[in-house]
């Protein structure tokens, strides 16, 4: 419960202030809006993966928690008032970030009995893409693709990747790439787990 309520204080109120701080100061809006998902991606999403192995014994609590924040985070685009210092309506990839948490962890922990396996795919989706996106941010103001996000992306990724083995590395190297790429219906909030757990369990259900 402590978890859950420093990730909705992080979410509803912390960044909320950072926004109004920046953009009374002259900053563009959606520059904001993009630092502040990259926040939330290392502060809530991260964080909390790293903790879980630590606190929880029950794979179900933290999964539960995850689709509970995945409909938090629907509600507002479903009912037409977004969250405007996080959420912007053409992208409701923050909803994608949460079911992928959840099911990452889920799957990592029931199947192979190992947190690890589930949450090292979170870590490149949490820690990775937000270097990525921090770096872009940063050199263009403005959300977009560019391979010196990803490069930065392959920094941090590698070596989280190396608590799994080569798999973990190779997932890295794959996860990074594929962050570079997008589609209408399917983002890197998804692309970047799912490859990543993929190309790491593959390997366990062969030997």
């Amino acid at each position: 419960m402590a978890l859950l309520s420093w990730i909705l204080f992080l979410v509803i109120f912390l960044t909320r202030k950072i926004y109004h701080h920046y953009v009374s100061r002259g900053v563009k809006e959606r520059v904001i809006i993009y630092y502040n998902r990259k926040i939330i991606h290392v502060f809530a999403g991260a964080l909390a993966a790293i903790l879980t192995p630590f606190i929880f014994t029950n794979v179900y609590i933290p999964f539960a928690l995850a689709m509970i924040l995945a409909v938090v985070s629907y509600l507002p685009y479903r009912i037409g008032k977004l969250n405007y210092w996080y959420q912007v309506p053409e992208n409701m990839f923050d909803v994608h970030f949460c079911i992928m948490w959840g099911l990452s962890t889920l799957l990592g922990k029931l199947v192979f009995d190992d947190w690890w396996i589930g949450i090292v795919p979170v870590l490149y989706m949490s820690l990775g893409d937000a270097v990525t996106g921090i770096v872009r941010n940063y050199m263009f103001g403005r959300r977009t693709k560019s391979w010196w996000g990803n490069l930065a992306m392959l920094a941090v990724c590698v070596p989280i990747g190396s608590i799994l083995g080569l798999n973990g590395v190779v997932a890295a190297v794959v996860a990074s790439v594929l962050e570079h790429y997008e589609y209408k219906w399917i983002d890197d909030n998804i692309t970047v787990p799912l490859s990543a757990f993929l190309l790491i369990i593959i390997p366990n259900l062969i030997w």
